[in-house]
């Protein structure tokens, strides 16, 4: 028997292909719903909306395009992500279509024409790298697109400036080199045509999985192998050989060395009686509101009505009891913090494998068991490699 915390992308994962090798998995979650983050349900409009923002899968691992596949037809969709720049909608990331929008024809060519000498065609450069150019017509650029798509943004997003965030974060915004307009470059891209949550009631339908709701690890974890005092399990134990975390990490320990900080969002829906709201799926806001993003969901599966359901995307602190934790905020002070929990964690695995009759093996997995930022389809792949070391 496997008990997995957390309904999400992750564990759903881990305990399909788990059922799937023959174990029985208990999967728990505090929510009401299965599906973490990427839960959606379809409104009385005949809408397919994301409750906790929008969500577009995205690979080129064909091995995860299967998995998934299993469980949903496709949408073809390709995400075009614009901006407000100097009151016009331009491409974002910002690309060579950007640059020939918001400046003039002759400064245009020539910072496109340097751009390719400097980096070459479909290179995607960091802005903090294209700052550190020599050439001032590109450091001028740099700053231009710094000043007007990054820096506000960042500091709305993470409350933080771009140079305390670790490049992988920072890395997420480029200068792309092209004339692809596409948010993503990535071989499969879609949207499920029965939505996210679909997929994970399939996923989760096999005889082997049970599913328990509303539950949180605290008030079930000393129900775990719990016996009668004659050494059989109690009628109310929870039969666990191994434990699959991926709920947080430093909860997961009570806060033994800190809490690791995050980033939450707000979403204020609101439903509009016109066709449509606005030209894309989502539109990014860098310098102007409070807000970051508006999505859009009828974009997704080109549902048709004649009213549409918008999210204004508003990032905040996360507060424990008060919202989700949405994104791990990577910087060096917080990754060592994070270091200390897996070198526990690590050492306590170590010594339940040395000793499986009197302990149980933790693996931690998912954005908070890992303290890592991932996009579904790498949620998918850091599953199925856990499911490999664990089976």
């Amino acid at each position: 028997m496997v008990v997995i915390i957390g309904a999400g992308i992750s564990g759903n994962t881990a305990a399909r292909l788990l059922a799937e090798q023959g174990h029985h998995v208990t999967i728990i979650d505090k929510r009401s719903h299965i599906g973490g983050n990427c839960y959606d349900h379809w409104d009385d409009n005949g809408i397919c909306v994301h409750d906790y923002g929008t969500h577009i899968f995205h690979t080129d691992n064909r091995q995860v395009w299967d998995f998934i596949s299993r469980f949903t037809k496709w949408y073809p969709f390709q995400h075009k992500v614009r901006g407000l720049i100097d009151g016009q909608l331009v491409p974002i990331p910002f690309n060579l279509n950007s640059i020939h929008q918001v400046f003039p024809a002759k400064l245009a060519q020539r910072l496109e024409d340097k751009l390719l000498e400097t980096f070459g065609y479909n290179i995607k450069v960091p802005i903090l790298k294209l700052r550190e150019t020599d050439d001032e017509d590109l450091r001028f650029l740099a700053d231009y697109i710094y000043r007007n798509i990054f820096s506000f943004y960042t500091q709305k997003q993470w409350d933080l400036n771009p140079e305390d965030l670790d490049p992988a974060v920072t890395g997420r915004v480029p200068v792309y080199i092209s004339k692809d307009n596409r948010y993503f470059q990535n071989r499969y891209q879609g949207i499920p045509l029965e939505g996210y949550t679909a997929i994970f009631e399939k996923m989760l339908d096999h005889p082997n999985i049970t599913v328990r709701l509303k539950t949180k690890f605290e008030d079930i974890r000393h129900l775990i192998n719990k016996t009668d005092g004659t050494g059989n399990l109690a009628s109310d134990a929870l039969k666990a050989d191994a434990i699959l975390y991926s709920g947080p990490i430093d909860e997961y320990y009570s806060y033994e060395f800190g809490e690791l900080p995050y980033r939450s969002e707000r979403f204020d829906f609101l439903t509009f009686d016109r066709e449509y709201f606005q030209s894309e799926a989502v539109i990014n806001y860098p310098n102007n509101y409070t807000f970051t993003r508006i999505g859009e969901y009828k974009h997704f599966l080109g549902t048709k009505s004649d009213r549409t359901v918008v999210s204004y995307e508003y990032p905040e602190p996360f507060i424990r009891g008060k919202n989700e934790r949405y994104y791990p905020i990577v910087n060096d002070t917080n990754q060592a913090l994070y270091s200390q929990y897996k070198a526990k964690a690590e050492a306590e695995l170590e010594a339940a494998k040395a000793n499986p009759e009197n302990k149980i093996p933790v693996y931690f997995f998912g954005r908070l068991g890992d303290y890592k930022y991932y996009d579904m389809d790498k949620a998918i792949e850091r599953a199925m490699a856990l499911v490999e070391e664990v089976a």
